[in-house]
């Protein structure tokens, strides 16, 4: 059977975690969509907001902008789409209108000041010219006649701004980390143009980067605060486990950490394991890939002393690949979440189904990639990797050379395959997507794996 869909093979949520080392086993049952978490409703933090310039009789000569990069040459790497910008707007100012500077200027200008939000530390060129601009100079922003420096020094710092925080490292570092995704080329002036033409107030810039970025970044401020507040402290267990009903100070210290990281509503101070704290501990668990038995075992005591200098350092990470892999993808996907062990299923943008997989172990690193799936093998052969084949069938092999009919496997050309059947490495179907990590989506007999919390 063939048909066309895209999917993605990615990792985030928890850095250093590998996954899907030549296949991922899909769990043989799919969640009804009625059935899943409560999901928060996704929609990306706007950048900018407000009504919008698009007059076009405030103009200025194009010879400013040369002048304008002679005396701030930091800028002078956005030549091109300083040009190319107001060359559309047949320079035609973007942040003036008839009453002076308008509203969304003052809101990028607190965007960039707040840089680190996004969680990068670099400097902002010309920060003193730039804060006096915006800060001091008021007959200037309420001119009607508009200031070319002032103009030129907001679409300038516009243009560093989105480079720095929507770009992410070079695609070298990206390859080098095996994340083969294309990067999508982003058009900073026809976004910056989109967003000055806009006229209807429930508008705003919509970032080129994935829904998952906006709120990492969320995240990245809440942790800090609870960084700052200096409540995070060690816990240090007194017992195995404790259940509903257990009593004692440890269980008052875990409560106050589930309200900082918004697992409970509130903190009431009690040492007494109720059953709203067990819900609180479900949440808890969810999020960190903790089997959700409401209970505080080993594995919640661990994941509630990770540090929020360890929590900072895992968003910054996620934030990146964020940047590496551009806007969500449109339309039909599907979509595998190495670390939460789950393949998604989008139809028209909306998620309709999910399923557990298991992936490759932690040694066997995956490339990252996307591509399309194209057929659906039933009864399928497995072609052993060569991968596998070296490291496992042949000293096999070597150590009983009935190996491959007990297996029920035979030599195909130059490798081995295993024939269909119950026993089948595959299972009863196969997803191929076509690519050059030798990696696909299959059924497995092994249904005792979906069983366990790491798969």
């Amino acid at each position: 059977m063939k048909f066309t869909t895209t999917i993605f093979i990615l990792i985030f949520i928890m850095p250093g975690i590998v996954g899907c080392w030549n296949t991922c086993s899909l769990e043989s049952s799919i969640k009804n969509p009625d059935t899943l978490p409560n999901v928060e409703n996704l929609i990306r933090d706007p950048s900018i907001a407000g009504n919008f310039s698009n007059q076009t009789t405030l103009q200025f000569d194009s010879s400013e902008i040369d002048l304008f990069l002679e005396k701030f040459p930091k800028f002078a790497d956005h030549r091109s789409e300083l040009t190319k910008f107001y060359t559309k707007r047949k320079y035609a100012y973007a942040w003036f209108d008839r009453n002076g500077l308008i509203e969304p200027s003052m809101d990028l200008y607190n965007r960039i000041l707040n840089i680190s939000d996004e969680g990068l530390e670099i400097d902002i060129p010309y920060l003193t010219e730039y804060r006096r601009m915006m800060e001091e100079d008021s007959s200037v922003k309420r001119s009607n006649k508009g200031d070319i420096r002032l103009e030129l020094m907001i679409t300038a710092q516009y243009f560093h701004y989105a480079r720095e925080a929507w770009s992410g490292l070079p695609e070298s570092a990206s390859k080098a980390e095996k994340w083969f995704i294309p990067r999508q080329r982003i058009n900073y002036e026809r976004l910056l143009d989109s967003l000055l033409t806009e006229t209807d107030n429930a508008r705003a810039l919509i970032e080129p980067l994935p829904r998952q970025y906006s709120l990492l970044r969320s995240y990245l401020k809440k942790i800090k605060e609870i960084d700052q507040s200096g409540k995070w402290i060690d816990i240090v267990a007194d017992q195995k486990k404790y259940v509903v009903g257990d009593s004692g100070m440890i269980i008052a210290k875990i409560r106050t950490k589930l309200f900082l990281t918004g697992d409970i509503p509130v903190d009431n101070g009690r040492m007494l394991f109720d059953t709203p704290m067990a819900e609180g501990i479900r949440k808890f668990q969810y999020r960190h890939g903790i089997k959700e038995d409401g209970i505080i075992g080993p594995a919640v005591i661990r994941e509630t002393n990770k540090s929020m200098s360890f929590r900072i350092q895992q968003i910054l990470v996620n934030m990146e690949r964020s940047r590496w892999m551009g806007s969500d993808p449109k339309g039909n996907h599907l979509l595998v979440n190495i670390p939460q062990f789950q393949l998604q299923v989008y139809e028209n943008d909306t998620l309709r189904w999910t399923a557990r997989v298991v992936v490759g172990k932690e040694v066997s690193k995956t490339a990252i990639f996307q591509g399309k799936l194209q057929y659906v093998v039933f009864s399928p052969y497995w072609n052993v990797p060569p991968g596998i084949l070296k490291e496992e069938i042949l000293p096999a092999l070597r150590r009983n050379p009935n190996y491959l009919f007990e297996k029920n496997m035979e030599w195909a050309g130059d490798g081995v395959r295993q024939r269909p059947g119950g026993s089948n490495s595959l299972g009863r179907v196969k997803f191929l997507f076509p690519n050059s990590y030798n990696i696909y989506l299959h059924d497995t007999p092994s249904k005792s794996l979906f069983d366990q919390d790491k798969r």
